[in-house]
This record gives structure tokens, sequence and C-alpha cells, in this order.
């Protein structure tokens, strides 16, 4: 028996997304985000219409039982069932979605997540706990070398960070106002003056990917960073970080 065409379109969107949470929920173990799964299915829905109505008999098979179902007066009671059923399922929906809930969320999201002991970068392991900044020393060893490479570091945030931390370090850029979470705040006293260096190196070099479960439910729009600057480059714009908010860099022990 051949299907419709119109249940076969409604058959496809269905397939798609449940296709779309199978593979980002199940498969890569990530929660696609509502606003990306509607984009999604805004381009397939607009792929699909334009695949079912190519041709004239193909666009009439598709709107033909809608048009029949308006027009036709031997359907009368299924398209009044219809007529009622339609507003108060879009009415409830648009409530259940828009409706405040009083509930505690599920998971709360630590918004600094314990590092973990070791991590990968840069095709080699690092112990998190005993990593050091290797540029740290020059601030008493030789001042002007050091300004050079905090010089250096303000150079290369300027060029890759700005955009989302701002130019002056308070979370504000140009791009902030489209992310969640929204950028960090350097010049919060909760922020990196609470941190040590080789926790910096950690989130920058791995980026919103290598944040552990408990930084749930939000992902972090973070690059991953090593993909895109040397290690010595991360640890540069560290520098830069700490010196610019007058903040001095934690250590483990403290």
């Amino acid at each position: 028996m051949k299907i419709p065409k119109l249940l076969q379109a409604v058959l496809v969107l269905t397939v798609v997304y449940y296709g779309f949470v199978l593979v980002f929920d199940v498969i890569l173990d990530h929660v696609i985000p509502t606003s990306l799964l509607t984009m999604y299915m805004f381009f397939v829905l607009a792929g699909v219409f334009m695949v079912f109505t190519a041709t004239d008999e193909s666009t009439k098979e598709l709107v033909g039982p809608i048009k029949a179902l308006v027009e036709d007066p031997s359907k009368k009671m299924i398209r009044n069932i219809v007529f009622i059923i339609l507003p108060l399922a879009a009415g409830w929906f648009t409530y259940d979605k828009m409706s405040l809930s009083f509930e505690a969320p599920v998971e709360l999201r630590t918004i600094h997540p314990a590092p973990p002991t070791s991590m990968k970068a840069y095709g080699k392991r690092y112990d998190v706990l005993k990593l050091e900044n290797p540029f740290r020393k020059f601030e008493k060893e030789d001042p002007k070398k050091f300004q050079e490479l905090v010089g250096e570091g303000a150079a290369i945030y300027i060029q890759n960070c700005h955009f989302c931390h701002g130019d002056k370090l308070d979370g504000k850029g140009p791009y902030a106002a489209g992310l969640n979470p929204v950028p960090a705040n350097f010049q919060d006293v909760g922020t990196i003056a609470q941190l040590q260096e080789s926790y910096l190196f950690w989130r920058i070099a791995t980026g919103g990917p290598g944040l552990p479960n408990e930084a749930a439910p939000w992902i972090s729009s973070m690059p991953i960073w090593q993909d895109f600057l040397k290690e010595e480059e991360i640890w540069k714009v560290i520098l830069f970080l700490y010196d610019y908010t007058g903040h001095r860099p934690r250590k483990f022990e403290e």
C-alpha cells in the first residue's frame, strides 16, 4: 500500500528529530541545546518541503488531504475535532514551555569544577597539581624580560580571546551576549584570583569539551585552544591575565 505524501513528510521529520536526539544524547553523550535543535529542524523542514513540492503532482498529493479536510462537507465532524484539538495542543505546549518551575534543577552547575589530577595536551600528559608556569620565574629573575612576556601574552589575548572575554577582561566582549554561559569575568575576585596557573592552563588548553560532567548542564563555548595556540603562548596569556587584573596566582597548598 502506498504511503500518502503527507504521512511520508511527517515520518521523515519524526525520524530526523529523534535521530538528532539519539546521536547527541546517546552516542555523543551531549545534550543538544533546544535552540540548536530548533534550527536544525527548521532547515530539515524547509528541505522536506522543497523535495515534496518539486512537481505539481507531488504538491497536489501533499496538500490533498489537508484541502479535503477543509473543503469536503463529509469530513465536517473530523474537521471540527481537528480544529479544536490543534489550538488546545498548541496552547498546552506553549504553556508547558513558558511556565515557571519552582523545583530545583536536577544537577547544579559548578562554575569552577575541580581539575583532574592529570591532563593530556600537545601529545603529552601533565601532572596538574605540580604544573607550573615556566615563565613565572622571570618575574623575580629578570623583570624586564617578564614584562616583555606579559606584552606578548597581551597581543595573543587581543588576537584570540577579547572577542568573548572583552578588551578589559571583564567578560563583556562583542560576542559575549550570544553565549550561555557568559564568558568569565577575570576582573571578578571570584575567578582567576582564586585559581592556580595550572588550572587556567587546563581550562584554556582543553576548552569547553574538556570540562567534567559536574560542569553540566551548560556547555562552555571555549574552544580547545591547544589546537590553535602553542603551549608557550597559553602560558604567556596566563601571565597577562594575572598582570592586567593585579591578582596573584594561588598555589594548590593554599
